[in-house]
């Protein structure tokens, strides 16, 4: 069911909402909290079709704010605000309300989001476009518990990934961080097969991915050992190779699905590791609404050891950028960060 609301208010909203639950026969609902989805109109569509995806684990009422910039003088003066409600199938798994703001109303959309948060629920809001500098400090960020932004979206993903460090809050976090966490495990869980001491780790991505930065400065944090960053064609991450005193292991993923775990001394193996929708990666922070300290620690810990990448002919890179990076990771370790520069 759907219900459109023109030039309305958020108690007429609230009033509609109550009343699409009544008309099919659902008054009552278990949502679990609300999602505020900021987005422009170009990608409210697949942004909303996530964030209903999402919904099915999640039963949540969603809020999508969508700012629409007038283009004459005397309309950007007339705040105005058009209202869709959607209840049923046509809201996934609880509501959506569809805000779309005109004129100075625009810069008060807190004002208008308020009003319709669930009470006493948890509060989420995700920037699919154009985030804040500062989401903490966003009149929207302040109602939330955590706010999700999304460095792939931006024109410059490292300068984008070096801004969000250095205003991070506790409750701050990205989906460039969420697609990382299948490597994350896989690599956690193959140093668990194996007892030796790894020495260096080469990560090697895409240019201007946000997610292999983010994982060589995990691994570097974690490990501390010097990490260099190579380049290739993609899609996404196509391997980490971590050097340790009993030979190398590998990940590699070529494809964007299937990968390859290889462990000196044993049989090579076959490891499924897709790239993950839009809706896989917001289900995922919607489990966790506690600020996530590693992701803390990552961005805080190697922010300052982005260093442009170089491309070679084969598009691959032997990352010479990174040496003063690796040093800084591990001063006692200056010729092992040489041997990992110069292979």
């Amino acid at each position: 069911m759907k219900i459109d609301l023109t030039d309305t208010t958020s108690s007429k909203i609230n009033k509609a909402l109550v009343e699409g639950r009544r008309a099919i026969g659902t008054p009552a609902v278990g949502m679990v909290l609300t999602l505020v989805l900021v987005t422009d109109e170009e990608n409210a569509y697949d942004a909303l079709k996530a964030a209903n995806e999402a919904s099915r684990e999640h039963p949540s009422r969603k809020l999508v704010v969508v700012k629409r910039f007038s283009r004459s003088a005397r309309d950007r003066s007339k705040a105005r605000l058009d209202a869709e409600v959607r209840v049923g199938v046509e809201a996934g798994t609880g509501e959506t309300v569809v805000l779309r703001l005109y004129g100075e109303v625009i810069e008060h959309a807190q004002s208008v989001v308020l009003p319709l948060l669930l009470p006493d629920a948890p509060v989420v809001v995700w920037w699919a476009a154009n985030a804040p500098d500062n989401p903490a400090k966003d009149p929207l960020g302040t109602l939330a518990q955590r706010r999700v932004t999304d460095t792939y979206a931006a024109e410059n993903p490292i300068a984008e990934l070096k801004a969000r460090a250095a205003v991070y809050t506790p409750g701050d976090t990205d989906l460039a961080w969420s697609r990382i966490t299948p490597w994350r495990s896989m690599l956690a869980a193959a140093l668990d097969q194996v007892d030796c001491k790894v020495t260096s780790v080469r990560v090697e991505g895409e240019e201007l991915n946000a997610s292999c930065e983010l994982l060589g400065m995990w691994l570097a944090e974690r490990l501390h050992v010097p990490v260099t960053r190579a380049v290739s064609v993609g899609p996404g991450l196509t391997s980490v190779r971590m050097e340790t005193d009993c030979g190398p292991i590998e990940l590699r993923r070529t494809d964007g699905s299937l990968a390859t775990l290889a462990i000196e001394g044993q049989p090579d193996r076959a490891v499924a590791l897709n790239r993950r929708e839009t809706s896989e990666l917001i289900a995922e922070e919607l489990r966790r609404l506690d600020p996530d300290d590693t992701y803390a620690a990552t961005l805080r810990f190697g922010v300052d050891r982005l260093e442009p990448v170089k491309a070679d002919g084969d598009g691959a890179d032997d990352s010479d950028s990174d040496a003063p990076a690796a040093k800084k990771a591990a001063p006692a370790r200056g010729s092992a960060a040489k041997k990992a520069a110069s292979k």
